[in-house]
């Protein structure tokens, strides 16, 4: 299929810069795939499309303060560092070693050191470039834990379309939004949004229906807003991202299916984890490992029944994961029609369930 035909026209203003007032009580578009029927309802109902037989697995990873801004040892310029991952080896005295995103006004090269934090807390040291624009394999020097560290000075990396000016009133407002409430795993620098509308109150609703609770963990990494640039969707490749399955929730979900009730995924990684490690066998099993599956049109789930996920970039792979489970036509229709609607899209936006 052509990259092209998962385009479609949005308007500036729907694209939600901040989330909803309250956590809980944003709109919720539902896709009936069998009859293309869409209700308009808002999260606190999603209860209502679930039965005690069905599952609901979330990813329960944890965004981190993974971008820091600074400036380079030998001149005043700035430069501002997005911790992706670690690496496999530590650098030269244990020091952490991490595949980072570098980006600045000066051409980086190997051997360039900056500082970070109000008094140069953290400092980093460029080792060597890494397949991909901008991505490098940094050493970070500093006198306590690095994850205390970034928890003083480090910002929550919010995608390139939340616009933000540094302020720290929107600095709290995403340490506390730009997460699930059920976060455990700290590991990602993007949050699996779909996960962002769950309240206590929502998950009580469910529980009290009977309606049964799994999790599994992706750390979600840059990646998820890479653009789709190939002409031919079969062309893109899917970054790495490590993911883990307990032996809990892979016999939830075997019971889930044993009994008829249906798996509903919150969230697209949520829906790569599951269908990574039922790829070889049809079945979810426990484990972990690196994803890289593309989920795209033509696509037979082997595990997903049901998604709840938020409305998604133009031309990206997101976007054709859902189109491969509930129809490319329908869902830019839908979509038109979340438009018309003024449903906000994107990260902190509104939500669709396909049933």
């Amino acid at each position: 299929m052509k990259t092209r035909q998962f385009w479609y026209p949005l308007p500036e203003r729907l694209i939600a810069q901040h989330p909803a007032e309250k956590r809980g009580t944003e709109k919720m578009m539902v896709l009936h795939r069998d009859t293309g029927v869409l209700d308009h309802r808002h999260i606190a109902d999603i209860a209502d499309y679930m039965t005690p037989d069905d599952l609901l697995v979330v990813n329960d990873t944890r965004v981190f303060p993974a971008r820091v801004v600074g400036r380079w040892a030998d001149t005043p310029g700035a430069v501002e560092i997005l911790l992706v991952s670690p690496a496999a080896e530590a650098a030269a005295g244990g020091a952490p070693l991490w595949n980072c995103i570098v980006g600045s006004g000066r051409k980086c090269r190997e051997g360039l050191r900056a500082a970070f934090g109000p008094a140069g807390e953290l400092g980093a040291v460029l080792h060597a470039r890494l397949p991909g624009i901008g991505m490098w394999r940094v050493g970070f020097s500093c006198a306590r834990p690095l994850m205390d560290v970034l928890d003083d000075i480090g910002r929550t990396p919010v995608p390139p379309y939340i616009k933000r000016r540094g302020t720290p009133e929107e600095e709290r407002e995403d340490r506390e939004r730009y997460q699930t409430v059920y976060a455990r795993e700290k590991g990602s620098v993007a949050a699996p949004t779909a996960g962002l509308h769950f309240t206590p109150e929502i998950f009580a609703a469910l529980e009290a229906k009977g309606v049964k609770r799994a999790a599994v963990t992706l750390h979600v990494g840059p990646g998820t807003f890479r653009p789709v640039t190939a002409e031919n969707i079969e062309d893109h490749r899917m970054d790495f991202e490590w993911f883990s399955v307990p032996p809990e929730t892979a016999e939830a979900v075997g019971a889930c299916k044993a009994r008829g009730g249906r798996v509903f995924c919150v969230g697209s990684t949520t829906v790569r984890t599951l269908e990574t490690v039922a790829a070889g066998c049809g079945r979810v099993t426990a484990g972990s490992g690196a994803s890289d599956i593309f989920i795209r049109p033509p696509y037979e789930f082997k595990v997903c029944d049901c998604m709840l996920t938020n409305f998604h970039l133009p031309q990206s792979t997101l976007l054709m994961m859902v189109s491969a489970l509930a129809g490319r036509e329908r869902i830019l229709a839908a979509y038109a029609i979340a438009a018309m609607k003024n449903y906000k899209f994107f990260s902190y936006g509104d939500c669709m369930l396909i049933v």
